[in-house]
């Protein structure tokens, strides 16, 4: 197996998850009715559900066993990215805040557990599902992996039960209104994990459009045949 093949894979990968990393330190500015969009979403909610993509396309051409050295390699970086983003924002004057040394350890574990996750997630559910309809395995794969990577890391990060990890984030604990604009309250945390999860729905349906282009240029992988 010629590993020049993974390249381009693992170069998308590192450049979807190093800027999901830089983009997630900005909230989306603007509101839609009551609900301001910046106390709910980052810009980097709309880059990061790409590496789904990224990996049913590896997934699809070069199967689960390469499709996973794929992930290996978005791991090193997710976990490099949030360790050494935010810091290098402040120190560049785009970010008003340091994060101190344990927070920022605990963000990196629980980016790193919920991306290695959530991607190997969605390599299973994508294999299982490759043999029928076109549209069922990037889909249903990127709808659970979606579901494991919002639950693992805004429970890592936020939760209170994870701060032996990492001291908690004061503001995020907070009890605000659900999604700034019910009644029902909840903590930040929570408001957040719903808008971003929103957000992977709504991108894991438009990047089956992308997907049903190039799967039409990559030869499917099929199990006992080599791939030169």
């Amino acid at each position: 197996m010629n590993l020049r093949l993974l390249a381009l894979p693992v170069a998308a990968m590192t450049l979807i998850v190093v800027a999901s990393n830089v983009l997630v330190q900005f909230p989306v500015a603007g509101s839609i009715g009551s609900v301001a969009l910046g106390d709910i979403l980052t810009w980097g909610a709309f880059t990061y559900p790409f590496a789904f993509l990224v990996t049913d396309l590896t997934n699809r051409r070069f199967g689960p066993v390469l499709a996973r050295r794929v992930v290996y390699a978005g791991f090193a970086v997710a976990i490099l990215a949030s360790l050494v983003a935010p810091p290098l924002l402040f120190r560049l004057g785009l970010l008003e805040f340091a994060a101190t040394g344990e927070r920022l350890l605990r963000i990196a574990l629980a980016s790193g557990a919920a991306f290695l996750a959530a991607q190997l997630f969605d390599i299973l559910v994508f294999n299982r599902l490759r043999m029928q309809s076109w549209w069922r395995a990037p889909a249903f794969a990127s709808l659970a992996g979606s579901v494991v990577d919002t639950i693992t890391f805004f429970t890592i990060a936020f939760a209170p039960a994870f701060a032996f990890i990492g001291p908690n984030d004061d503001f995020s604990l907070q009890v605000a209104p659900l999604l700034g604009a019910f009644s029902a309250e909840a903590p930040r945390w929570i408001s957040w994990a719903i808008g971003d999860f929103g957000v992977k729905l709504v991108i894991a349906v438009v990047a089956l459009v992308p997907y049903r282009v190039l799967m039409n240029r990559l030869m499917p992988y099929r199990p006992g045949v080599s791939i030169a």
